[in-house]
């Protein structure tokens, strides 16, 4: 006969923290968010940890460089999508370790004999009105010249008019080396009074942008999160398939932590793949592992060599595992299930394996609820999808701008090796959907915005650490008529007078 749990599986939403203590010294701008990424002993300081709470998803849909360089500035680490050839998932996590503050790799770029539709179909994809121009088209290849949208009239020109025609030769540029500092860079943009200053290596291969818009933006970020280098740190996604020639090339690209991605964890395959790393490796690269949602995948985990655990399946906006194959638990329960033996795990062995919680935040709160239920830190897919930063387009639907969203799991991404279960390399079913989300803007703003909420919320409960949250934090299960009480009930909103 089956196991039978004697509790339902819940979500965030069923649960509410119960104000603690706050003294004169608990305020928003004393509370630590640093949280630790991977596993450490007792006594020991984690090899390697992250300054806010959040990490991006593993999906085409939300983690490349731009979108990882963002979140490294302000504290947190995305995961490259695996999704990808090898050769391009390395060079995302390059590009990453390559950025220098304000000196930005083209990635609008177009070579002479392209033409304006080229130009203009460039242009809506990236919302990016500066193009380089390069022989090749290529990110890196000789420069030629710009387009800007000052160098054409849609109404004046044909579509098929050749980019050469138009754009601002290289003669006619201002433009400096790539040793030049920020400070110089940015001196020359001022005297020379121009929006944007190319930089080229000796033989004129273009190697970063400098815009005048960028000036303000990259003051020192006191969170931002940083190698012993003074780089960007970035993760990236592996699968339990091709591992033997995925991992050695985002390890020489320079990912700072790998982590195997798939929707279910509590697998062989996982172990084989922790075991590859283990003997060629050693320590020295970290891997996270999951997805589980329960005590004993955890330990499983634990024991395979995970340098941290991912929990939760079914729980994403976008996901549909548990429609299609029944399988996944409500995730605050999962969370609660693995948190606790998490602790046991440590109170045995010393070591503290650190937990993401994966999947089910709709709501800031769900984030400060998810924390002081035991997760480490937050991996999001659906919030981070919504920036100017992700890769994907931003469209105009009926009058509102909507980023495409689409998971792993759908026919879209194709990321069979994310659903595998050993046999044929294919994927037979979706196990997620290609939709939209409401477009939020930056991710600096966002994610701000987010944090000052969490920040608010952990001082009322007396907390001014994560580890002092999950000490402290009282939590109550809501019933169905006091969550309608906690919202906007019984007046009539003013903004529906005028619909």
């Amino acid at each position: 006969m089956a196991f039978y749990y004697d509790e339902p599986s819940r979500t965030f939403s069923e649960y509410l923290l119960i104000p603690g203590y706050s003294s004169k010294e608990c305020v928003p701008a004393a509370v630590s968010l640093k949280t630790p990424l991977v596993k450490y002993r007792r006594g020991e300081e984690p090899a390697l940890s992250i300054n806010i709470p959040m990490v991006s998803a593993i999906m085409q849909s939300v983690s490349d460089d731009r979108l990882a360089v963002a979140l490294a500035q302000e504290g947190g680490i995305s995961f490259i999508y695996g999704s990808q050839t090898v050769e391009k998932q390395a060079e995302m996590v390059r590009k990453v370790k390559h950025y220098r503050a304000g000196f930005v790799v083209s990635d609008s770029n177009v070579s002479p004999d392209m033409t304006l539709a080229d130009v203009l179909e460039l242009t809506e994809r990236t919302g990016h009105s500066t193009i380089a121009v390069t022989a090749d088209g290529s990110a890196n290849g000789k420069l030629l010249g710009i387009v800007t949208n000052k160098d054409y009239r849609v109404s004046r020109m044909e579509q098929d008019t050749k980019v050469g025609e138009f754009m601002t030769k290289l003669e006619d540029l201002v433009y400096g080396y790539e040793d030049l500092t920020l400070k110089e860079a940015n001196d020359i943009i001022w005297e020379h009074k121009i929006n944007c200053l190319p930089l080229v290596d000796k033989d004129h291969n273009l190697m970063y942008l400098v815009f005048r818009k960028d000036y303000d933006t990259h003051k020192k970020n006191e969170n931002e999160l940083i190698d012993a280098s003074k780089r960007y740190m970035v993760g990236a996604g592996i699968n339990t398939r091709d591992y033997a020639e995925r991992v050695p090339a985002l390890v020489e690209a320079g990912a700072d932590v790998l982590c195997i991605d798939s929707s279910e964890g509590f697998s062989e395959w996982q172990k084989i793949t922790i075991d590859y790393i283990r003997e060629h490796y050693g320590d020295k690269v970290k891997v996270g592992a999951g997805n589980v949602v329960d005590g004993e995948g955890f330990r499983f985990l634990a024991e395979a060599g995970a340098d941290f655990v991912k929990v939760g399946i079914g729980g994403g906006a976008i996901c549909i595992t548990r429609e299609q194959k029944g399988i996944g638990r409500g995730q605050a329960t999962a969370l609660i299930d693995v948190a606790r033996a998490r602790d046991e795990y440590y109170q045995e062995t010393g070591i503290y394996v650190p937990i993401c919680s994966d999947g089910g935040i709709v709501h800031d709160y769900h984030v400060t609820l998810a924390l002081a239920m035991g997760a480490d830190f937050i991996m999001l897919g659906r919030y981070f999808a919504r920036f100017d930063e992700s890769p994907t387009k931003k469209v105009n639907i009926n009058g509102s701008y909507m980023k495409e969203y689409w998971g792993e799991g759908s026919a879209r991404a194709r990321n069979w090796q994310r659903y595998d279960l050993g046999g044929d390399k294919k994927l037979s079913f979706e196990e997620g959907v290609d939709s939209l989300v409401p477009y939020a803007g930056s991710l600096k703003d966002n994610v701000t915005l987010t944090l000052s909420k969490v920040r608010s919320t952990m001082c009322n409960c007396g907390a001014l650490t994560i580890g002092e949250l999950q000490k402290k934090a009282k939590i109550t299960l809501v019933s169905a008529t006091s969550i309608v009480e906690g919202g906007a009930h019984d007046v009539m909103l003013r903004n529906n007078l005028h619909n």
